[in-house]
């Protein structure tokens, strides 16, 4: 799991605080579009606009890091989406 978070901590670092879709914002985490889609839906990860033509748009670094928070808590403790609702909030 160091390795993971190794990776992650340094594509986090190398990027700039622009905005990116949730696709681009899929691949530098390293999870599927639909796993943004969901924690949004539960309220784990918020987008800083939505384009008139209805793209949400997420702070690139704070997103990072909110999504390697979130993958951290489901895989090395082992928590469910509730539990980190509660943990995170």
């Amino acid at each position: 799991m160091i390795l993971y978070t190794s990776w992650f901590m340094a594509k986090v670092a190398k990027k700039g605080d622009a905005l990116s879709k949730i696709g681009e914002l899929a691949k530098l985490a390293g999870v599927l579009p639909s796993t943004i889609h969901y924690y949004t839906r539960e309220g784990l990860l918020r987008f800083a606009e939505e384009t008139p033509g209805g793209y949400r748009l997420y702070a690139k670094v704070q997103a990072l890091k909110r999504l390697k928070e979130i993958r951290d808590l489901q895989i090395i403790r082992r928590l469910t989406i509730s539990e980190i609702k509660k943990k995170l909030k």
